[in-house]
């Protein structure tokens, strides 16, 4: 289905709105640390929208739907998984995080466990947090080929630049602002999207009774080892990720901070129910399409034109923001963690250029890896390896700096965050009978009770 006038029309509207907002969020950053932290502002709802802009992707639309279309409610982990991970940081972290004068979680590293562990923290954070870009490319192109038959390849090339221009000027005052327009109109497409397709649908009872029980509305529909694994890739991954600590720091209070995290926890597993709703829909009804065109060839088929123009936005709007949010997450460990430990002397005009920098120079590495990996690969997979890979490197050392400060030998703390994402890494290139994320959590928590009963004997080196 081709789009129409008032297609355009709604698409135009939404553009215009953000746009607005983009401008003045681009107005309110004068400096670095308006740039990362916003100054410590934020109110509430601009924690929520700065965690739910980051969190409520491509993967948690358009990836969702897909896996739904081939799975059924398995591909709810990602969204559940990351609301559950987000009320674990609203009832035990956020106090002793805001507590601390430090900023970046390799920060944590570095201080309870030395040098060498905050750079191995900080390359295998980097490298996680990155991977979960790329699924914002494969979300953006199955959206935009949907939408004008475009080529996968120049689909990707305008989201990396659509990325580049939403973070750019605006850092977390860009991502917060804009989540928070993006958070409403997410919630209220996949909330009126999912109701609609249960009634296209014929309601639930016309849905269970045309799929088995299993595997389809089983959270364990792909087999207990893969969903379990998926659901522990977000736990830890987004204990594990900078932007939603990021948002904390920038809030204004510890009661802004948690109410923001709160409300982020509820509405994550509202939205991952309306994908999942539409891809058993167009399962039942379109059983040969592309399942990643799922959820927009949903609305190019049953919405109100000028609606589906909004909605469509919308979509867009989610991947190239949760792709700008994980892009400044990058540039800012990069930027405080590496940079500028070569050069501490750096001046603030200079600090701001690199977090530029290096959010053009991520944007397009994972550019170059959309196009050599092509568009046909599920969408979740790339968010749980990359969430994983994060979650195994620091989710259980960095709780050990928090709540058992100075009781783990650095050493073996060192070795918690080396071993933990090698054997998760070694475990996708072996066949294991079990998911590669078990073993690296393991040796991760095996080396930090090593140290735990150790005893840090000496001050982490320098």
């Amino acid at each position: 289905m081709e789009l129409t006038g008032l297609h355009v029309l709604g698409i135009i509207i939404t553009f215009l709105g953000v746009f607005s907002i983009g401008l003045y969020s681009g107005r309110q950053v004068k400096n670095s640390r308006d740039f990362s932290v916003s100054s410590y502002r934020s109110g509430p709802f601009m924690v929520m929208g700065t965690i739910l802009g980051t969190m409520v992707g491509g993967s948690a639309t358009i990836g969702t739907a897909q896996m739904a279309y081939l799975f059924g409610f398995s591909a709810w982990w990602f969204t559940l998984g990351g609301g559950i991970g987000c009320l674990l940081i609203a009832l035990f972290l956020i106090k002793p995080m805001r507590e601390t004068t430090l900023e970046t979680i390799p920060q944590f590293i570095t201080a309870n466990y030395g040098s060498t562990a905050g750079v191995t923290a900080t390359l295998f954070i980097s490298l996680g947090t990155f991977l979960n870009v790329v699924p914002q490319f494969f979300s953006s192109a199955a959206l935009l080929s949907s939408m004008f038959t475009l080529d996968f390849r120049l689909s990707a090339a305008i989201t990396a630049l659509l990325i580049t221009l939403y973070v750019f000027f605006g850092g977390v005052w860009g991502t917060g602002l804009m989540g928070i327009m993006k958070t409403v109109l997410t919630i209220t497409a996949m909330i009126v999207l999912g109701t609609a397709a249960v009634v296209l649908s014929g309601g639930i009872g016309a849905v269970t009774s045309y799929f088995p029980s299993t595997p389809w509305f089983s959270l364990f529909g792909r087999g207990v080892n893969t969903d379990l694994a998926s659901a522990f890739s977000l736990l830890v991954g987004i204990l594990s990720s900078q932007i939603y600590f990021q948002a904390i720091f920038a809030a204004r209070s510890l009661r802004a901070a948690r109410a923001g995290t709160l409300m982020s926890s509820l509405l994550a597993p509202i939205i991952g129910l309306g994908g999942i709703m539409v891809g058993l829909h167009m399962r039942m009804h379109f059983p040969d399409i592309n399942p990643a065109q799922a959820l927009p060839l949903f609305i190019l088929q049953y919405i109100p034109p000028l609606f589906a123009g909004i909605l469509l936005f919308t979509l867009l709007l989610v991947t190239i923001a949760t792709g700008a949010g994980l892009t400044l997450g990058v540039s800012t460990i990069l930027n405080r963690d590496i940079f500028l430990r070569i050069k501490p002397h750096t001046s603030e005009n200079t600090s701001l250029l690199m977090y530029r920098v290096f959010i053009v120079l991520m944007t397009l590495l994972a550019l170059a890896i959309g196009l050599i990996a092509s568009g046909e690969v599920l969408i979740l997979n790339w968010g749980y390896l990359a969430l994983g890979l994060r979650g195994a490197t620091v989710c259980f050392p960095l709780l050990a700096a928090i709540f058992l400060k100075d009781k783990i030998a650095p050493r073996a703390g060192a070795a918690a965050v080396l071993l933990g994402p090698v054997l998760v890494v070694a475990g996708y290139m072996l066949p294991l009978p079990i998911d590669p994320l078990y073993p690296g959590l393991a040796a991760s928590i095996f080396s930090l009770a090593v140290g735990y009963l150790i005893g840090p004997g000496r001050q982490p080196p320098g």
